[in-house]
């Protein structure tokens, strides 16, 4: 095998469009199976299979992170693992050692990786030369681990996804991405209102209709939410893109307040991957409300990589 080859059989979750959708069923319907099974059992505790018994999790993160850092560490304790967590700014990554290089060292210790980063490009180069399964953490363009645990939140309040209507507001960003490549998969229909300059990547766009998907853009955040059943934000600075005050005067029509959740259907749930930053996106009557299920997703981030991990690892 030469030093750029990939094993047959190497399990990445790099992007959701990069995946077909019974795989990604298959997955979802995995964490639904492995959550129920947990029965109460307390946070620490192994599951009875312990399927990564001995299988050890590599994790760099160079942006911060909470939901996502600590739920894959809980999800490997869980399955019987160990998770390590390399800091990025002290590894000889942050010093100039390549990714290439990087990606073969931690092949050789671990039996996955886990990564977040700022370019796309860096995760596709760390899958390229790993010997072993790659996660997407988070990059500028896409967030998928936290789009399966959307998917998995909206089922369990709503029923299945598919035919279901969910509308983004805000800003265009790398879970907006994320969450078109999942109408592509799941089939859903999905309006994204966007202040005009601040839309999804067109490429993702263009994409996702080509495969049929049900997706479309619009200005007006009311006319988004008509007939929802979720309803969903972000921050309108993503990490490293920080905007200056004056900056998010565009974005002000996009708050989700209660009288804009009122115009979704009557039952319609709220969600924000989180952090948020309550009175920008979301006032707080809205996200501490009681159709919010922002608290739900975050709980759901641990089973839906829990799923992840075993499918990357052929455990499930």
């Amino acid at each position: 095998m030469t030093a750029s080859a990939t094993p047959a059989g190497l399990r990445h979750f790099l992007d959701l469009d990069r995946m077909g959708s019974q795989t990604l069923r298959q997955i979802l319907d995995h964490a639904r199976q492995m959550k129920a099974r947990r029965g109460g059992m307390p946070r620490g505790a192994v599951d009875r299979d312990a399927p990564l018994s001995g299988d050890i999790l590599l994790m760099i993160f160079q942006k911060s992170s909470t939901r996502t850092r600590i739920s894959f560490e809980v999800a490997m304790r869980q399955l019987g693992g160990a998770a390590s967590d390399l800091d990025g700014s002290r590894l000889q990554l942050g010093r100039g050692e390549s990714i290439a290089d990087t990606a073969h060292v931690l092949s050789a210790y671990g039996d996955a990786i886990v990564l977040r980063t700022d370019q796309h490009s860096n995760l596709t180069e760390m899958a390229q030369h790993a010997t072993i399964p790659v996660i997407n953490a988070l990059t500028d363009h896409s967030h998928p681990c936290q789009l399966m645990a959307d998917m998995l939140t909206i089922e369990e309040a709503k029923g299945p996804i598919r035919g279901q209507s969910v509308a983004w507001l805000g800003d265009g960003n790398n879970v907006a991405s994320s969450l078109i490549h999942a109408a592509q998969r799941f089939g859903f229909r999905l309006r994204l209102a966007c202040p005009p300059g601040h839309q999804p990547n067109p490429a993702v766009i263009e994409a996702a209709l080509a495969e049929g998907a049900d997706v479309g853009l619009c200005d007006d955040p009311i006319e988004a939410v008509a007939g929802a059943s979720a309803l969903y934000t972000d921050t309108w600075s993503s990490m490293g893109q920080e905007r200056a005050p004056e900056e998010l005067a565009p974005f002000e029509p996009y708050r989700v307040t209660s009288e804009l959740l009122a115009k979704a259907a009557p039952d319609a749930i709220f969600m924000h991957c989180l952090p948020a930053h309550r009175g920008e996106e979301v006032t707080d009557a809205v996200i501490d409300g009681p159709q919010s299920v922002v608290w739900a997703q975050a709980e759901n981030r641990l089973h839906a990589q829990k799923a992840i991990l075993a499918w990357c690892l052929a455990r499930g």
